[in-house]
């Protein structure tokens, strides 16, 4: 069951956001034009998401585990801080410009798509470079950081 939940909640996001046409990145970028031919029906799948996640989080916190039993390990971080404002920068720029953001990519990956896998590819790059950036401001082997992660 430990292996078996999360993956059957991830196969089920995943349907979901085939189904919802978050994986096609023409539909996202149509959602995003506001001021040409705007495509307002990933709207409702935005709002569905956030009412599921409303009740998700209300009911993760009030069990305090994860459905196998595992503690939960929430976020204390709380300040908007540079990183945040640049993460966050990088993000809605990478998803404008290719309309697919981690989620959509990684199912379309599931479906063989070529620019996709190389959003993913990058997407990996991008993760390994902020995880190591620290130690190399710091003077330290970039691979000690890798390898306490």
């Amino acid at each position: 069951m430990k292996r078996l939940a999360p993956f059957l909640v991830g196969l089920l996001f995943g349907l979901g956001l085939c189904l919802s046409g978050m994986t096609n990145p023409a539909k996202v970028l149509a959602f995003l034009d506001l001021a040409g031919a705007w495509d307002p029906s990933l709207a409702f799948v935005m709002l569905g998401a956030i009412a599921v996640a409303f009740v998700g989080f209300r009911v993760a916190r009030a069990r305090g585990r994860t459905v196998s039993g595992a503690p939960l390990d929430w976020p204390t971080a709380k300040a908007i801080d540079g990183s945040v404002i640049g993460g966050s920068l990088l993000f809605g720029v990478g998803w404008g410009l290719v309309g697919l953001c981690p989620g959509p990519a990684i199912a379309d990956v599931g479906f063989l798509d070529g620019r996709a896998a190389l959003f993913v590819a990058a997407m990996a790059a991008g993760m390994a470079i902020v995880a190591v950036w620290p130690a190399i401001r710091a003077g330290a082997p970039a691979t000690a950081a890798l390898e306490d992660g």
